[in-house]
């Protein structure tokens, strides 16, 4: 009977150490969660670790962290400081916009974030259709004759991209500098990744994971960081962004093809002085990775890029924003803007999962007789974000805002908004907390009534493929459906 008193005991003191250390965990964790995060992730995070202190201190490792590396950060700065200097270049063609002194101050806070000025002379033509942005893209580079950079979120070799992968791969061979980025976790997780890679290792293409996570080589970080960028620049005369990643529009997944499960995306296409500062957020992520400086490659953009009066082009202006910006740029731009207006508000947002400044935007412009509609898909493809996105329609709907839901199974995934007939907003940011403050993200802001009446014209073909969600509708969903809603409401805070 000696040994099992004996194992008891020992049992008895292990468990009696191990509920000090958890006293101990919540005692130091509640003094640094807090620090530098939202209340509300601070508290998501501490629930967290006092229900289950030892495993919440384990993901609090992490994932808690949501900044680059000191290396990364300095490169950033490094970079805003020469686009700074740089940017003296385009002091032809910085804008003399004259329109609401709202939109000027709102360029103004993207300049002093994000670096980058507003300038006039450029074209813009919006492409909602997949295959055929795609194609676009893929003649765009059949021209290059000096250089073609290209970055993407997604990748992947199939039917749909291999046109432009093919053209890629002839320009440089044929001595073009080709250079070719996307997201390491991102695209790895996509069926047929080998299969890219395979094809990227034979050709001329110079290439480079972006934020890889590599622990054998010492590239490790924050697991779930990601490089959300959509940026195509061609010769510095032309440039693709928005949100569509280089994948066939069901993303490669039998299941999706089964259920024709399509991805409906919004690209654009465009020239003028505005290719140049896309370059910069290029040049960025590139040396990131590389250690190259790609400097001489921006002057020659500068000096590509036609210079116009306002008259003779669309006012723009790219809002670089993720981990290497602490100020949350994308998210201080939409917030004002929102709040500046006065008569419409079009929202169309994938993954609409809002901290609660953007929500108090959004509903107090509802709420001050601004006409305000969001449009999101009728079943999301992320179980979690779908349900927590689901959580703030109630807030919504009794604000006011008219809710569009794009009917399955296709889904929604164009990122971009409209403010009055004075502002156009598109790009890769989500309206989410993991696009403010995780993903690397690129937003291009478009002024002036012909921006606008584009995006609009785009708007109202979401809304034929759409059936409006009612308060009363929302109210009577099932009891259990509330409380996965409010249950992924609870995760999606957790950064």
């Amino acid at each position: 009977m000696l040994f099992p008193f004996q194992f008891g005991a020992e049992w008895t003191w292990l468990l009696g150490a191990w509920a000090v250390v958890e006293i101990i965990l919540r005692i130091v964790l509640l003094g640094v969660i807090p620090g530098n995060r939202r209340p509300t992730t601070a508290m998501a995070w501490l629930l967290v670790v006092f229900l289950v202190p030892s495993i919440g201190f384990v993901l609090f490792l992490l994932f808690g962290n949501f900044r680059l590396s000191r290396r990364r950060r300095e490169q950033q700065e490094q970079v805003n400081d020469r686009v700074r200097a740089g940017t003296s270049a385009l002091a032809d063609a910085v804008s003399n916009y004259s329109g609401p002194e709202w939109v000027t101050s709102a360029g103004e806070l993207n300049r002093r974030l994000g670096s980058l000025p507003m300038v006039d002379g450029n074209s813009v033509e919006l492409m909602p259709g997949y295959e055929e942005s795609i194609k676009a893209m893929a003649e765009a580079v059949r021209g290059a004759k000096k250089f073609v950079n290209a970055e993407f979120y997604i990748m992947s070799s199939d039917s749909v991209t291999d046109e432009l992968l093919t053209e890629l791969e002839n320009a440089a061979a044929r001595g073009v500098n080709v250079r070719l980025l996307f997201d390491h976790i991102g695209t790895l997780r996509i069926p047929g990744y080998r299969r890219l890679v395979r094809r990227l290792r034979r050709g001329q293409i110079q290439w480079r994971r972006m934020l890889p996570l590599l622990p054998i080589h010492g590239q490790w970080r924050r697991p779930d960081l990601r490089n959300h960028r959509k940026i195509l620049v061609i010769d510095g005369e032309i440039a693709f962004t928005g949100s569509q990643n280089l994948i066939e529009p069901s993303y490669n997944n039998p299941k999706h093809r089964r259920a024709g499960r399509k991805w409906v995306e919004l690209m654009a296409r465009m020239e003028g002085p505005i290719v140049a500062t896309l370059n910069v957020v290029f040049a960025t992520d590139w040396l990131s990775e590389t250690d190259e400086s790609l400097e001489y490659q921006l002057q020659v953009a500068v000096q590509a890029a036609p210079v116009h009066t306002a008259q003779q082009g669309m006012t723009a202006q790219v809002v670089p924003s993720g981990p290497g910006f602490v100020t949350e740029n994308n998210l201080r731009l939409f917030n004002t803007l929102i709040y500046s207006a006065q008569h419409r508000i079009s929202i169309c947002s994938p993954y609409f999962v809002p901290d609660d400044s953007l929500l108090y935007a959004i509903t107090t412009a509802a709420q001050r007789g601004v006409d305000v509609e969001l449009f999101v898909s009728e079943k999301g493809d992320q179980f979690l974000v779908h349900h927590a996105q689901r959580s703030y329609y109630e807030a919504l709907l009794e604000a006011g805002v008219r809710i569009y839901l794009y009917r399955a199974p296709y889904v929604l995934h164009a990122k971009h908004f409209t403010i009055d007939e004075e502002v156009a907003v598109l790009g890769s940011s989500n309206m989410d907390m993991r696009s403010f403050s995780l993903n690397m993200e690129v937003s291009v802001m478009l002024l002036g009534a012909e921006a606008v009446d584009s995006m609009r014209s785009v708007e109202s073909s979401y809304r034929e493929m759409c059936r409006e969600l009612t308060l009363q509708d929302w109210l009577h969903r099932p009891m259990l459906a509330k409380y996965v809603d409010n249950v992924a409401r609870l995760t999606a805070t957790l950064q």
